[in-house]
């Protein structure tokens, strides 16, 4: 076999780096130099852990030496027989891969250089011949995580346990050093992987006086996850802070940043904010896969009728159109869904989106840049200018983008965009308070879908129940009857962790604009007098949950939470 370990001594590592043109020796010997206080390790992992080299240029030095084979482990499956080849802990600790046992040779991936103690180790637990190949360690960390179910359970209860005590009152240059060990860099890799196994749209992490606390966002709702040591809790916000390009010196300012990484294949884009609290820096992220389909409007929830009538007013060559609701209600997936069902090549369609969620084949997308002052306002009139038939803007945010986008559809486009009111009528009274003009609306709006978004009953485990005393009580209280009638819940099963939903779907509202509504919109009547003037066509959030909570789509809980808002 290979002598790996003579193979990868550090003088041939540095002269292959400089050999290829990766690095001037000066300029090798300088970095070095300057961060011996950094965490230990081979000169290929301190150069890629500074910047200084990618992961795909250290592999292609180590197989340059080796002449072992650079692989992907990310969509592999790991045979039972070499899983249990190693202990988890020697696997976990030295970020050594095995892959499979082929008469009596076990095939095992590595990302760094080896030792001979290492080696010999392997060897001797394993009672078999060992063979090597390489790949990236990023996408070894996440194939140990996933092959050993290493969780963030697992994880918090080792670092609690080596907890050595220390307080928050460390410098910069201590925090930047602890972001970059791997221990941090494991714990956050098992947070996102954790997250992105469980279907999660946001993670939240707050720190509190003694403790620090994360949070997923499941379907709508915030599940408490073990907390890491409150120790690393500046360490932890570091290390996402790097991943996102963010400012780790700035810490008593808000700071947005943006991490893409691929799981199983697919492509997930990390939206993260930063911001100051009395504890220290609080970090959400907001997950966002980047799906090779975009769901039909049927798929997302809304029955056959109103998916005609939404697609006819969508197929105007003029005019506006609004999806309306709280942040995270499915507003944007639900424009994107109407964009693909109406895009043709005879059409130009231009977006501005903050961020860009789905990717649609022949759709030109653009994404604000609000660091570089490009605003959706300038953005929209750049557009403009492109000779666009249909236009997406993906929120109205301020007056200057309202009335842009007003005139834009007045001018011979068809202009979708979104808003945050609580129904459909609400979009009218929200762009008059904006300062846009009544007549203005009426001539323009063609449009308005309201929407909710809620959990769907678990269908491997739902269950007819009758409704609870309590429950008929309380929608009573809105003046809906619900006795004898059924209702379903789901019973709690592997499929959707025990609590008896898996999935969301939508609740909608649509407006249509018709010539009373635009009477009653030059008149700057209230939105609850459009909405009385229309509803005898419109089918309300409320009536929409109702009959989803009757076909057993989700349950009556479900409907009071979300749809009359009633949280008790």
């Amino acid at each position: 076999m290979l002598d790996l370990p003579r193979l990868f001594e550090e003088p041939r590592l540095k002269s292959a780096l400089v050999s290829k043109g990766l690095i001037r020796e000066n300029e090798l010997e300088s970095i070095l130099l300057n961060q011996q206080d950094q965490p230990s390790g081979d000169v290929l992992t301190s150069l890629v852990r500074m910047g200084e080299l990618s992961e795909q240029e250290g592999l292609g030095v180590l197989s340059d030496l080796s002449g072992l084979k650079v692989i992907e482990v990310e969509d592999l499956e790991i045979p039972s027989e070499a899983r249990q080849s190693l202990p988890v802990e020697m696997v976990q600790n030295q970020q050594v891969l095995p892959l499979k046992i082929t008469s009596g040779i076990l095939l095992v991936a590595i990302g760094a250089p080896i030792t001979a103690e290492l080696i010999e180790d392997i060897r001797l637990i394993s009672g078999l011949e060992v063979q090597f190949v390489l790949a990236a360690p990023s996408e070894i960390l996440k194939k140990i995580a996933e092959t050993y179910q290493v969780t963030v359970e697992q994880m918090v209860e080792n670092l609690h346990s080596g907890s050595d005590g220390a307080g928050e009152n460390r410098n910069l240059h201590d925090i930047e050093v602890m972001a970059n060990e791997p221990t941090v860099i494991n714990l956050v890799n098992v947070i996102l992987s954790t997250a992105m196994k469980e279907r999660v749209s946001d993670i939240h992490i707050t720190p509190f006086e003694e403790r620090l606390e994360v949070r997923y966002r499941i379907d709508g709702i915030l599940a408490e996850q073990p907390p890491p040591p409150k120790r690393l809790h500046a360490a932890i916000v570091s290390r996402i802070k790097i991943m996102a390009d963010m400012d780790i010196a700035e810490r008593y300012l808000p700071q947005d940043g943006h991490i893409q990484i691929h799981h199983r294949g697919k492509r997930v884009d990390i939206r993260v904010g930063s911001m100051p609290t009395v504890y220290g820096e609080s970090v959400v992220m907001r997950l966002l896969e980047k799906s090779s389909r975009v769901p039909t409007i049927e798929e997302l929830g809304m029955d056959p009728k109103r998916a005609r009538q939404l697609e006819r007013i969508s197929s105007k060559t003029h005019g506006i159109f609004l999806a309306t609701g709280p942040t995270g209600s499915g507003k944007t997936t639900t424009l994107y869904s109407v964009l693909s069902k109406i895009f043709t090549v005879e059409k130009k369609i231009i977006t501005i989106e903050d961020p860009v969620e789905y990717e649609l084949p022949g759709v030109a997308q653009i994404p604000v840049r609000p660091s570089r002052d490009f605003t959706f306002a300038k953005g929209l009139r750049a557009i403009l200018r492109q000779d666009p038939d249909i236009v997406m803007v993906g929120e109205i945010r301020d007056s200057e983008t309202a009335d842009i986008a007003i005139r834009a559809a007045l001018t011979g486009h068809f202009v979708f965009s979104t808003l945050h009111t609580n129904d459909s009528a609400g979009a009218v009274t929200r762009l008059i308070d904006m300062g846009v003009e009544p007549f203005l609306i009426a001539s323009s709006l063609e449009g308005a879908l309201a929407q909710r978004l809620v959990r769907r009953v678990c269908p491997a485990c739902k269950t007819e129940v009758d409704p609870d005393p309590i429950l008929v009580e309380r929608m009573q209280g809105f003046s809906v009857d619900v006795q004898n009638q059924k209702f379903f819940m789901g019973a709690g099963c592997e499929e959707c962790r025990q609590i008896g939903y898996r999935g969301r779907v939508g609740l909608y509202e649509l407006l249509e604009i018709s010539d009373p509504v635009r009477e009653l919109i030059l008149q700057r009547r209230s939105s609850a007098e459009i909405k009385a003037q229309a509803a005898s066509q419109m089918i309300t959030i409320q009536q929409d949950a109702m009959e989803k909570a009757r076909t057993g789509e989700t349950s009556l809980q479900e409907v009071l939470r979300v749809a009359f808002g009633d949280a008790s």
